[in-house]
């Protein structure tokens, strides 16, 4: 089994989650009591954080970039980003540690073509929404990404910093988002992805007008599915 670095604390909630589904995974997968090879950085969000506050990107990026370095001297073959907004580093990742990353945009870009949707609304942080690191993976597969107003990427973004960050699941912003989910509906959007690996605390994806893609699950599949690679291929070869 490849050893799997992940950089998480972006927020510990969803790094919480990635754990869960990456072991369940490797379980699964194994049988017994397998479980997987993982070596995590977790961040202080707050410190994280702050450079998004400051528009401080390529500060947010460095610290990524630190991280990763510091999971291949760890031993670490591959490495995950445990967030969408992470990926702006992706490129930066590569280059300096020259290991995989296990990319989150590619994975659900690869089940929403399997899936034959062609139209999304892509909700996670403003950055997320708006700029080209996050939306080109799927345009790039033939995929429309459906623009969201400002006000809704506003409000979205504050749900995710105000509330899902800190494990605050709020009702009225449960409704919000279901608000959301239907208007776009209307727009002829075909799924809505979950760009933000917290929304799947406040947004169910079994009961929604559209199909909803959670990133992290799909995400986490990815990642035990190139952890056990080697494995498939000498079975495969045999």
């Amino acid at each position: 089994m490849r050893k799997l670095g992940i950089i998480g604390g972006a927020s510990w909630n969803s790094t919480a989650l990635y754990y869960d589904h990456i072991n369940r995974g490797v379980a699964r997968a194994l049988g017994g009591t397998h479980s997987a090879r993982l070596v995590i950085e977790s961040f202080d969000f707050a410190e994280y954080s702050a450079f998004h506050a400051a528009e401080d990107l390529a500060g947010g990026n460095a610290m990524i970039v630190d991280a990763a370095k510091r999971l291949a001297k760890a031993g670490a073959e591959g490495i995950l980003l445990a967030s969408n907004t992470m990926h702006r580093a992706a490129d930066e990742v590569e280059a300096a540690t020259r290991l995989q990353v296990i990319d989150i945009r590619e994975a659900t870009a690869a089940r929403l073509v399997r899936d034959g949707r062609r139209r999304i609304a892509l909700l996670g942080t403003r950055f997320t929404m708006a700029e080209p690191f996050a939306r080109k993976p799927y345009e790039d597969a033939g995929i429309i990404v459906h623009d969201i107003t400002p006000q809704w990427r506003a409000e979205v973004d504050r749900i995710i910093y105000e509330e899902l960050v800190s494990g605050r699941v709020v009702r009225d912003s449960q409704r919000k988002l279901r608000t959301l989910i239907t208007e776009v509906q209307r727009q002829k959007v075909e799924a809505v992805v979950l760009g933000c690996t917290e929304l799947v605390l406040a947004v169910d994806v079994r009961a929604n007008v559209l199909p909803v893609y959670d990133t992290t699950a799909i995400h986490s599949a990815a990642a035990v599915e190139w952890m056990l690679g080697d494995r498939e291929e000498a079975k495969a070869a045999a």
